[in-house]
């Protein structure tokens, strides 16, 4: 469920550009009034905004909130005011762009390709071939090498049955397959990446449940123990869990963006950016669940200003 709190009634796009504009007015920035507009609509909403806002000012919104405010704040205000399918691209293209075979970027890959419905997919590789004139299953197997080449492509090019129909035969067979090949440790094997990137996420949840039933372990504990040291082993794990399992997922990304000295915010803007109209609210259950605190209090301890207001108001603290 999604953490947005949207005012009743919802303000027209015209007086929701008002605000804004005046936001950027005089000495000074009102980031106050940024976040109140921007963090409270949902994506249709957002989507007018700017479209209205470009029809009164004949400006882009984008443009004049990157000549605004800066940093961390700037970069989670850009990626929650764009339209969902303009993101998707963004985070694709920018995981791609970065060095080959670069871990972080086959993450980024592997969580919009799990996450997503079949069609959003689907316009998400539409959108990125009209934009660049070449596919994003050609760009994410130029980019990525070895076994994670060989689940990223067909993650990115799957069109899954949304439906909630199991087949408990073909879940036996295939948990039985599924065994097989990672007692041979033939986590590349064909049959193993095909049951991950065709079955629909009901049918996989169906067999993994099967692999417990016949083999006395969840299929994430036999990977886990042979996993140690190895970064593709970790990374089939996390599309498993992804894949079955998105709110513990995106609730253990938050917890290590927050871990230690320092913090990831390039995570943690992700994260919260693409999850608040999600399924915020369950990642946070799960969240209070493993920790010994809540988001709410981990955000407020490891970031600060209106970086900190923005996140806290898209998970509705």
């Amino acid at each position: 469920m999604s953490t947005l709190k949207i005012p009743d009634p919802v303000p027209t796009p015209v007086e929701d550009c008002q605000k804004l504009k005046k936001a950027f007015v005089g000495l000074g920035t009102d980031e106050a009034s940024i976040i109140n507009v921007l963090s409270h609509r949902n994506a249709s909403q957002r989507k007018l905004i700017r479209q209205t806002y470009a029809e009164k000012y004949g400006e882009d919104l984008l443009i004049d909130l990157q000549k605004e405010i800066s940093g961390d704040f700037e970069r989670a205000v850009h990626l929650w005011t764009i339209d969902p399918i303009e993101r998707d691209i963004l985070l694709a293209t920018e995981a791609i762009n970065k060095k080959k075979n670069n871990i972080a970027g086959h993450y980024v890959i592997m969580e919009i390709a799990c996450t997503r419905t079949s069609h959003e997919l689907f316009l998400v590789r539409q959108s990125y071939m009209s934009r660049f004139s070449t596919t994003l299953e050609e760009d994410v197997a130029h980019r990525s090498t070895g076994d994670f080449r060989k689940f990223l492509v067909p993650l990115v090019t799957a069109y899954r049955y949304e439906g909630p129909e199991i087949n408990m035969t073909l879940a036996k067979s295939e948990a039985k397959t599924l065994h097989e090949k990672i007692s041979s440790k033939a986590y590349n094997h064909d049959e193993f990446i095909r049951i991950l990137t065709t079955r629909s996420k009901p049918q996989i949840n169906a067999t993994l449940n099967q692999y417990k039933d016949q083999f006395g372990k969840s299929i994430n504990k036999v990977i886990k123990q042979k996993a140690v040291g190895d970064e593709f082993l970790k990374f089939l794990r996390a599309i498993i869990k992804c894949l079955t399992l998105p709110q513990k997922y995106f609730e253990k990304a938050l917890r290590l963006s927050m871990k230690g000295l320092g913090t990831d915010e390039e995570v943690l803007t992700r994260v919260v950016i693409t999850r608040a109209d999600v399924d915020m609210k369950q990642i946070m259950e799960e969240y209070q669940r493993r920790n010994t605190e809540s988001l709410e209090i981990a955000v407020k301890g490891d970031t600060s200003g209106d970086y900190q207001t923005m996140l806290l108001s898209l998970i509705g603290c």
